[in-house]
C-alpha cells in the first residue's frame, strides 16, 4: 500500500510539475507559482517519507486522499483556466487510491468531497449556475461511479483471496489444516520448542480398518465417520497444536511437549476420544498413534527435519497396528534420526 500510494503521489507530482516550465498556464500572480510549487513539493516529500517508512495505516491512508482531493482544489484554483488544465479527470489519482484502499465510510467520505471539489474547480468556469451545476454533476457522478465500480471489484477480488487462502490451507472434507498449512506451521512450533526448551511431538493417527468400513458400507459413511473422528479430535487437541489430514485417514497433531509421558497422555486422549466419536455415526472405530519427539537445533532445515520426525511417528503407528492397534506406540529417542537419503527419497 506505501509503495502504491508513494507511486501515485511521485506520478502525481511528476506530471504536475511540467506546468511551472510552460508559459500561459499558471496564473501571473507570485502566489499562485509559489502555492503551486509548494504543493507539488510537498508530494514528493510524502512519496519519500512513504518509500522510506514502507507502511502505512487506514487513517494515514484516508488524510493522504483528502489531500489529494485538496491538492486538485489547488491546482485548479492556480491556473489560468482550470477546464484546459485541471479537468476533473485529475482526480481520479485520489479516486483510485480511495477505492483500493479505503473502507466503506472514508470512501463515502471521498465520494461527497468530489463533488465539493468539483464545484470549488469549476466555479470560476461558468457563470451561469445552471450550466455549473450540469457539469458538476456530470463530472462528480462519473468520478464517483469509477470510484464505487473499483471498490467493489476490490471487495470481490479479497472475498476470492480468502476464499483461495482457506482451500490452500484447508482439508476440505473435514474442515481440518492440510499438508500445507502444517508445513507453514512447522517454524512456529520450532521457533517456540527452542527458545522454552520443549520438545516438538508428532503425533501420527491412523483409523483401524477404515478400508474395510468404506468396502462394507460406502464412501458416504467413511466421510462421516472421518468428519465426527475430525470434529472429536479438533474438540481435543490444545489451543497451540497443529491438527491436519495428511492424507486418506491418516492424521498428523505437531505440538510442543516436555517430555515423552507428556505426548503419551496426549495421545490417550486422541485415542478415546476418537472411540467416542463412534455414537456421532453408530460405527464403531478406533485408531493407532504413533509419537515421536525431537528436539530442535538452531541447525535444523526444518521442512525436512519435520517430515523426518513425521516419519518416525508413522513407523511408531505401524508398530501400534502391528501388536493390535487400537494402542499409542512412542518412538524410541527424542532426536531427529540420520538425514534421509537420496536414494531411499528416490524410492
Amino acid at each position: 500500500m506505501a509503495w502504491c500510494l508513494a507511486a501515485l503521489l511521485t506520478s502525481g507530482a511528476a506530471l504536475g510539475s511540467l506546468n511551472l516550465f510552460i508559459d500561459g498556464v499558471l496564473r501571473d500572480d507570485g502566489v499562485s507559482r509559489a502555492l503551486y510549487s509548494a504543493t507539488m513539493a510537498l508530494l514528493v516529500v510524502l512519496a519519500a517519507a512513504l518509500a522510506v517508512w514502507q507502511s502505512v495505516g487506514p487513517t494515514a491512508t484516508a488524510v493522504l486522499v483528502v489531500l489529494g482531493d485538496a491538492v486538485y482544489v489547488t491546482v485548479a484554483l492556480t491556473t489560468t483556466d482550470p477546464l484546459l488544465y485541471a479537468p476533473p479527470l485529475m482526480l481520479l489519482f485520489a479516486c483510485f487510491a480511495a477505492a483500493w484502499f479505503l473502507g466503506p465510510r472514508p470512501l463515502l467520505l471521498h465520494m461527497v468531497l468530489v463533488v465539493l471539489a468539483c464545484t470549488a474547480a469549476l466555479w470560476g468556469s461558468y457563470p451561469d449556475p445552471a450550466a455549473l451545476t450540469v457539469h458538476v454533476i456530470v463530472n462528480s457522478v462519473v468520478l464517483d461511479v469509477v470510484t464505487l465500480w473499483v471498490f467493489l471489484l476490490r471487495r470481490r477480488v479479497q472475498r476470492l483471496l480468502t476464499e483461495t487462502q482457506a482451500l490452500s490451507s484447508t482439508d476440505p472434507l473435514t474442515g481440518l489444516a492440510n499438508r500445507r498449512w502444517l508445513v507453514a506451521q512447522a517454524p512456529r512450533i520450532w521457533r517456540q520448542a527452542r527458545r522454552d526448551g520443549q520438545r516438538v511431538a508428532a503425533l501420527v493417527l491412523d483409523l483401524d480398518h477404515f478400508k474395510r468400513l468404506n468396502d462394507d458400507h460406502g464412501h458416504a459413511t467413511g466421510d462421516a465417520v472421518l468428519r465426527a473422528v475430525a470434529a472429536a479430535l479438533a474438540a481435543t487437541v490444545r489451543p497451540a497444536d497443529v491438527l491436519a489430514r495428511t492424507g486418506g485417514e491418516e492424521l498428523v497433531v505437531l505440538g510442543l511437549v516436555s517430555d515423552p509421558s507428556e505426548a503419551r497422555q496426549l495421545a490417550e486422549r486422541l485415542r478415546q476420544a476418537v472411540s467416542r466419536s463412534s455414537a456421532e455415526t453408530d460405527q464403531p472405530v478406533t485408531v493407532s498413534i504413533g509419537v515421536a519427539l525431537a528436539l530442535p537445533t538452531s541447525v535444523d532445515e526444518v521442512p525436512d527435519a519435520l517430515w523426518r520426525l513425521i516419519d518416525r511417528a508413522d513407523a511408531a503407528m505401524y508398530e501400534a497396528k502391528r501388536t493390535g492397534r487400537n494402542r499409542v506406540t512412542v518412538a524410541a529417542g527424542a532426536a531427529a534420526p540420520r538425514p534421509r537419503d537420496p536414494a531411499d527419497e528416490s524410492a
